[in-house]
């Protein structure tokens, strides 16, 4: 048949696309389950180290710290590597720097690994959000790519415990990790041989930095701020409900431990469900809907002490924060040009990180000054002031993914 070369070159192409989205889920996988084990390796590393939870908290430092520096990196980076070298960059780092915590080095040597893998994890989840937001859409595969992430931060505490409680020692985690980032190193290698550098244009060949160019939006320094409030909301509630429960309203550590998996599920549940009606209604009216619910949540939460009650808010809650981070990053491909997504989205996400780092340690210090019942209005707080940045960066007239 004529068009039967046709036919095979969109059905290559359509594999290879199902081939980079699948590596991509996995690659999120990989980053959550990391990031969920850290908390059940705590008590291993400090006593390993012979430190104090001060010293410890240096190691969350380091991964912010990485973060950053990829932000910073990612625009020139993507612009003279291309997408594919790119994203080994990302996977060789990450795989560096959990290779170097499965030898057992010293503290100091260790505070390097995790900002070696802070640094890999940003250029993963720069350049795998870009290239999804670039995808039609881009909303519904970017929940699901984030569904992904909460899944991995849940199974990343059962492969902690398990390999814990077989008394194989805390580098026997990252060892695991050490295979599953070299299984995906070799798949970004393989499934992303078809993407190609950008075309620079006359602004890029001119020298101008492509993450320069996107600090000059103001939508993204509004993006960015939103953020960094989400991610702080939904740590600070990931981290310390657990204490309000127990602490505040005298729960069972078992029921109150289902409840904060409850949340975390919520999260997951919200960005797969979620997803689906991103393709119904637009990316603003979802993100007003899950900001809506997030108040709700946590005022069920606050106004209810019944048990059945609180735990139904902690999962409404987290089910309407899922959705938000992967639903700003694809309204933030309709705004800005695709030549300097990859940077914007590095810029995000790094806020982001510094939310999550930040607003749990300030709440962990109005527990101890006030107590711990000021978690629910601190965690309004934050919900409102994410409000207010929403509400300019809603209002911009939005732009096509069109590079101009």
């Amino acid at each position: 048949m004529p068009n039967s070369p046709v036919i095979e070159e969109v059905s290559a192409r359509a594999a290879s696309l199902r081939w980079q989205v699948g590596l991509a889920f996995a690659a999120f996988i990989l980053i959550g389950a990391n990031d969920g084990a850290v908390g059940v390796l705590i008590p291993s590393l400090r006593a390993y180290y012979r430190v104090d939870k001060a010293t410890i908290g240096l190691l969350f430092l380091a991964g912010t710290v990485g973060y950053l520096l990829s932000a910073f990196n990612s625009g020139p980076l993507v612009e003279k590597l291309g997408p594919r070298r790119f994203l080994m960059v990302g996977a060789a780092s990450f795989l560096l720097g959990v290779a170097t915590l499965s030898l057992m080095p010293p503290f100091g040597v260790a505070l390097l690994a995790v900002l070696v893998i802070g640094f890999g994890a940003g250029i993963i989840d720069a350049g795998l959000n870009a290239y999804i937001a670039s995808l039609p859409g881009n909303a519904a595969k970017l929940n699901y790519l984030h569904a992904f992430y909460g899944a991995g931060a849940w199974l990343g505490p059962v492969v902690a415990s398990a390999l814990l409680a077989a008394q194989l020692g805390w580098n026997s985690v990252y060892l695991a990790w050490v295979a599953l980032s070299l299984a995906v190193l070799v798949g970004f290698g393989l499934a992303f041989k078809s993407q190609r550098p950008p075309v620079q244009d006359a602004a890029a060949r001119g020298g101008r930095s492509a993450l320069m160019m996107a600090l000059r939006r103001r939508v993204v320094w509004m993006g960015a701020l939103f953020l960094l409030f989400y991610v702080g909301t939904e740590v600070s509630l990931g981290s310390w409900s657990y204490s309000f429960l127990t602490e505040g309203r005298h729960g069972s550590p078992l029921l109150s431990g289902w409840a904060v998996s409850g949340y975390w599920l919520g999260l997951t549940l919200g960005r797969v469900t979620l997803a689906n009606l991103a393709r119904r209604v637009s990316n603003k009216r979802l993100i007003e809907g899950c900001l809506a619910g997030v108040l709700l949540g946590v005022l069920l939460l606050w106004l209810a002490p019944n048990g059945a009650v609180s735990a139904l808010g902690l999962w409404l809650t987290g089910f309407s924060l899922g959705p938000i981070f992967p639903t700003t990053i694809a309204l933030m491909s309709t705004l800005v040009e695709a030549r300097i997504l990859p940077s914007a989205i590095g810029f995000l996400a790094s806020l982001g990180s510094m939310g999550g780092a930040f607003f749990p340690w300030l709440a962990g210090n109005l527990a101890q000054q006030v107590g711990v019942w000021s978690l629910l209005p601190y965690s309004m707080f934050l919900t409102c002031v994410m409000l207010c940045f929403w509400l300019p960066l809603q209002a911009r007239p939005r732009r096509r993914n069109a590079g101009a």
